[in-house]
């Protein structure tokens, strides 16, 4: 297994679709806010009041966080791939602009860590942190437990006038997940 955060095995376990995020097309956005990458907290019924995707991912490799046994994380349907996830909505985000549709990130790590995250990564838009689980238990979505860590499971969702419209879970592989929310974009 490769050490490399770039680079996704081919050998990765494909998560399954466990229904877990059945009740949540049409669901609306909770009224509660989130700090992003900003350094602001963001009240999610304002910025999802427009177009957007918000894809979510468990956790992304940071020097500022103990590193995890990349064997046993790999071993986790849909758990590794958070960077290329992330990069490859930063490498469509203009895409993404020219349909008028904005772009956020969310996952439960701390803003200290996600900041630091999106300045090496170059990510152009906000991720947002859930450390509390307020958006989590508010949507009641589904999570795993690694290393006593309560994880988010890989999405995202196409939100318009905070409600969800669409729903993409489970996401695999994470690297084609942005190509897949824009192909499908564009068929609107």
């Amino acid at each position: 297994m490769s050490n490399n955060v770039y680079d996704l095995p081919s050998n990765l376990p494909k998560p399954v679709d466990d229904g877990q995020t059945d009740h949540l097309r049409g669901h609306a956005i909770p009224n509660i806010n989130l700090t992003a990458t900003t350094g602001h907290d963001l009240a999610l019924t304002e910025i999802f009041a427009k177009p957007s995707v918000l894809f979510i991912y468990p956790r992304a490799g940071s020097p500022l966080e103990p590193n995890v046994d990349p064997e046993l994380w790999d071993t986790i349907p849909g758990a590794r791939g958070c960077t290329p996830h992330s990069c490859k909505f930063r490498d469509l985000h203009a895409e993404f602009k020219a349909l008028g549709v904005n772009i956020y990130g969310a996952s439960i790590q701390s803003p200290v860590v996600q900041k630091e995250f999106v300045e090496r990564n170059h990510i152009p838009f906000p991720i947002l942190s859930d450390s509390q689980y307020k958006l989590t238990e508010s949507l009641k979505l589904p999570t795993f437990d690694f290393a006593g860590e309560r994880l988010i499971k890989r999405m995202a969702f196409y939100i318009e006038d905070n409600k969800i419209k669409k729903v993409f879970y489970p996401v695999f592989p994470p690297d084609k997940n942005a190509d897949e929310v824009l192909a499908w974009l564009k068929t609107l």
